[in-house]
């Protein structure tokens, strides 16, 4: 493996929760008044869109578009779920 990401990586599922993840955990201080999940909504967005458009190109049927919003949801509660996760065992190591 060359590179970290590729756009093919960044287009699927598991890229996408993944990369989603990392950049809300490291832009959230920036946006302490907005609520965790709007931001990584919001940064599931812009990957999905990005992605989208690298892999398939912007002359993608509409229908690749317009399931980009509902797919950005599955991929933010993904990372926020991946995240507490973690942060649950994490926090349960750190009781004992």
């Amino acid at each position: 493996m060359n590179e970290f990401f590729t756009w093919q990586t960044l287009a699927t599922f598991a890229g996408a929760a993944t990369a989603t993840g990392i950049i809300t955990q490291f832009v959230k201080g920036w946006f302490s008044k907005i609520p965790t999940q709007i931001v990584s909504y919001v940064i599931a967005l812009v990957i999905l869109f990005v992605a989208t458009a690298a892999t398939a190109g912007f002359a993608a049927e509409w229908t690749v578009w317009a399931i980009l919003p509902l797919n950005a949801i599955l991929v933010s509660m993904s990372a926020n779920g991946a995240f507490s996760a973690v942060q649950r065992v994490t926090d349960s190591k750190s009781n004992s």
